[in-house]
């Protein structure tokens, strides 16, 4: 079983508000991740939450679990990545982290990096667009502890490069894998 472990917590500094609530399309940013997840077909679903908790159990509250980082303001993504582990069932073996402000990722690009894990069973499987690492990447529960161990500063990167020879990469053709919107000319340049 594969479980999703989507990204919320941030601040929004640079955005000026809570990214996770901005208007895309129909529905928020939020919203927009959650169900492209759903799309692929993951059934187990945790957001992290941290700034803007509120707002964000109430856009996705009732479709997903939500979990809250209480380190949100210190710990970078790395805090929230731990939380989403340490609340995973043990029967899942691999866990999806994607980002809460990439509305841009697509259902097929879940897709693709479930499947290859399917397949492969390789421990580390990252999707790249021009040999740039991209998001949602997953991981298998023989990493986890690796992560669990981590402590700020150090991030989810440094845990990728010591275990570079673990990583199966996956080639797209599209960027959307790169994309996430952390300012207002972000939103404004890509909001549909």
């Amino acid at each position: 079983m594969i479980s999703a472990i989507i990204l919320a917590a941030g601040q929004s500094k640079r955005m000026g508000q809570p990214k996770m609530a901005l208007r895309w399309g129909k529905v928020t940013v939020i919203e927009k991740v959650v169900v492209t997840f759903m799309e692929a077909g993951v059934v187990d679903i945790r957001v992290i939450t941290g700034d803007a908790r509120d707002q964000v159990e109430g856009l996705v509250g009732r479709t997903v679990k939500t979990i809250f980082n209480p380190d949100y303001q210190s710990g970078e993504m790395l805090s929230s990545v731990q939380v989403g582990l340490t609340d995973l069932n043990s029967g899942v073996e691999a866990a999806i982290i994607g980002l809460g402000d990439q509305p841009q990722v697509q259902v097929r690009s879940v897709k693709e990096v479930m499947e290859a894990y399917q397949k492969l069973k390789a421990p580390i499987i990252i999707p790249s667009f021009k040999k740039r690492r991209g998001h949602p990447w997953l991981v298998t529960r023989s990493h986890w502890n690796a992560i669990m161990e981590m402590r700020s500063p150090e991030s989810l990167r440094d845990f990728l490069n010591r275990h570079e020879s673990d990583i199966h990469y996956i080639e797209f053709e599209n960027e959307s894998i790169l994309q996430d919107i952390d300012s207002p000319e972000d939103y404004r340049n890509s909001k549909p």
